[in-house]
């Protein structure tokens, strides 16, 4: 058996801990599988950390200076795990500029600054993967390089928030309203104490970034993705869609339309057959189409701190076969095209409206007049008694129709109606 290949942690928190032990339970699994012992020698913590216990139990030194890792010659590979923007984005550079192939699960980071780094490996001729930084323990970026590197995937959406997913879970199964949702997830430790990266979509939009640039070679950043959470969702819509026979969930899809796509993050009405709306409490799942096989789905953990360690442990032991077999300083992702945004004219969707209107003659036939100007049609209409006397609540869902199409008829209702247009929400479907 070879030499162990020797690793050092910058960040010894929940997911360092879980890949410890990874390395440990799986020991003579890896070892087998890559022909030699895998090993994690030193971590990088702050000073004012007490992380002694755990160092006794795994053998490792702990260390206050990334040089006392990225200077070390027999540390081949350095795993981050410390997450934010830096100093792991600066970490990660001078780790790479000595020498050394980097892991990391910083979806943050690879959303923001993945393709300068990615070609800072690439000069460098060292390997940086980050497999555990979309959807935790599914091996979703692995799956699409390889396992659908001959396919044409024309679109990859799916439920990539655990959080999110949780809340609208318990909207749906329990009736609560979106405070008592997000309150329970704080208290089960699914959401931070400021929530506003998970809620507002942004966490979201960090993953179909990622997703976009591997299913689609295209690279795009974060602006050029719309991004709308379920901050303040009514339950009365997450109920009365349920009613219609959708399940509402925080979809975050790119969908390819000929040489263009288009990427975003938004409350979806799912069909209660589609096997996304069976996505329960805080699991993820990827939904890809493409050309070949056809439907796919990709269901699992979206965090915690196993299943996102097996990920980064997975990518440790892709990084020693390529050393071994001499054919490191490859990108992750080797698909490139030139990044091209399909127009909003062209991008189609059925809409869920839901508007509150005076209870009054007429009113109705208002709202139908401004759509059929647009020359949008409705496929279902539900009304019911507004909480506020004298005020009716509707909700429709509209034929498809471009997102330009939509934007006017939401202007119209704003200029042109005493209505108030409550939540809108894009419906999938054919």
């Amino acid at each position: 058996m070879e030499k162990p290949v020797k690793v050092g942690l910058l960040g010894l928190g929940v997911v360092g801990t879980g890949v410890l032990e990874i390395l440990a339970d799986h020991q003579e699994k890896i070892e087998k599988s890559i022909g030699c012992p895998l090993t994690v020698t030193k971590a990088l913590i702050r000073p004012t950390e007490d992380k002694d216990e755990m160092a006794k139990k795994y053998n490792l030194q702990l260390v206050h200076e990334l040089t006392d890792i990225i200077e070390d010659p027999e540390i081949d590979i350095v795993v981050e795990v410390m997450g934010r923007i830096e100093p792991a984005k600066t970490f990660i550079a001078e780790a790479l500029k000595a020498g050394k192939h980097v892991v990391t699960a910083n979806k943050d980071l690879l959303a923001q600054h993945g393709s300068e780094l990615a070609s800072l490996a690439h000069e460098q001729k060292r390997n940086l993967y980050y497999e555990a930084s979309v959807a935790g323990g599914i091996p979703i970026l692995r799956t699409i390089a390889n396992s659908l590197a001959a396919d044409d995937i024309q679109e990859v959406l799916g439920i990539v928030n655990g959080t999110t997913n949780y809340m609208l879970t318990k909207m749906v199964t329990e009736q609560l309203d979106y405070d008592t949702a997000l309150k329970q997830a704080q208290e089960l430790g699914f959401a931070e104490s400021d929530p506003t990266n998970d809620v507002d979509g942004i966490d979201a939009a960090y993953k179909m970034v990622i997703l976009s640039k591997f299913a689609f070679g295209m690279t795009i950043n974060m602006d050029q993705v719309k991004v709308k959470g379920i901050r303040g969702l009514s339950g009365n819509d997450v109920t009365v869609a349920d009613q219609l026979g959708y399940t509402v969930k925080l979809i975050g899809s790119t969908v390819k339309q000929g040489d263009s796509i288009a990427a975003e993050v938004g409350p979806v009405l799912v069909p209660s057959d589609h096997p996304l709306a069976s996505i329960h409490n805080e699991f993820n799942a990827v939904f890809v189409k493409s050309s070949g096989i056809g439907e796919s789905m990709y269901y699992g953990p979206g965090a915690g701190s196993r299943p996102t360690a097996t990920s980064i442990v997975a990518d440790l032991m892709t990084i020693v076969n390529k050393i071994q077999l001499g054919t490191i300083g490859h990108r992750f992702s080797e698909y490139t095209q030139p990044t091209k945004l399909t127009p909003p004219e062209e991008i189609v969707s059925k809409y869920f409206l839901s508007l509150k209107m005076p209870d009054e003659t007429g009113q109705f036939l208002q709202l139908a007049e401004i759509m059929a100007k647009a020359g949008a049609g409705l496929e279902q209409v539900v009304q019911e008694k507004a909480q506020v006397e004298n005020h009716a609540r509707v909700v429709v869902i509209t034929h498809k129709m471009s997102e330009t199409t939509m934007s006017q008829i939401q202007k119209d209702i704003a200029e042109k109606t005493n209505f108030e247009l409550l939540s809108t929400m894009k419906v999938m479907g054919e």
